[in-house]
């Protein structure tokens, strides 16, 4: 009888388990027809072209772990020049292999081919100035590794600096930071001028937060990379 009970209640929880995903896909579909990509473990749709031609190349979530507890705080989309990334990688890289390689992910890193990552925002009650130590920790330690262990907090607070320490940032905020070529970073936070800075250090270290070794979403590098194969 018990058996039958726990038979009774898996085969409820699958059903469940398969409306729900039933209903995300039906959701993710409805929303690339609008055109929109729907970020899976957050819901943040993001658009699939930004208004200066940037396409949508993966989606993915920045996790932080604060006193113990996994916290969501951004869900992001990763943007690119496709005509530039296909000039970029082809001479270079040849005919596409079965996977992403190294090399082609530091071809797109060392680069100053066009690229946006947008940031929004899923964890309710953020200010700037814990959105800046977050962002600073990553910004230098991938510094670090592209510059062994060498670090400079000028260059790392150049990012997000001039943004005021109190500004409010609640879910669905948008920071949209944007490679120019000639290795120039804009930063916007809901759609204001923060920062434009010309530096090929800081794009290098930025992108390398994203798609570098210990990139902060591995899922989102891996979706990055099977966009890369599809150029060829």
């Amino acid at each position: 009888m018990e058996a039958e009970l726990v038979q009774e209640e898996t085969r409820e929880e699958n059903e469940q388990k398969t409306a729900g995903d039933e209903a995300a896909t039906k959701l993710t579909m409805e929303k690339e027809k609008d055109g929109m990509e729907v970020e899976p473990k957050t819901g943040v749709p993001f658009p699939v072209k930004l208004p200066n031609g940037m396409q949508l190349q993966a989606t993915g979530l920045r996790r932080k772990k604060i006193l113990g507890f996994g916290l969501n705080i951004y869900a992001f989309g990763i943007y690119g020049d496709i005509a530039g990334l296909k000039q970029l990688l082809r001479p270079k890289h040849g005919e596409a292999t079965e996977m992403a390689t190294k090399e082609m992910y530091e071809s797109v890193i060392n680069s100053d081919v066009g690229m946006v990552v947008r940031l929004v925002i899923v964890f309710g009650g953020l200010t700037m100035s814990l959105v800046k130590k977050n962002f600073d920790e990553g910004l230098g330690a991938s510094l670090k590794k592209l510059t062994s262990d060498r670090t400079d907090e000028e260059l790392i607070t150049m990012v997000l600096g001039a943004a005021k320490d109190s500004m409010k940032l609640p879910a669905g905020t948008v920071i949209e930071i944007t490679r120019f070529p000639d290795y120039v970073l804009q930063t916007k936070v809901t759609d204001e001028l923060v920062s434009k800075v010309k530096n090929e250090l800081l794009c290098r270290a930025f992108f390398h937060m994203y798609l570098g070794d210990d990139a902060f979403d591995k899922e989102a590098k891996e979706k990055f990379g099977a966009s890369l194969l599809s150029l060829f």
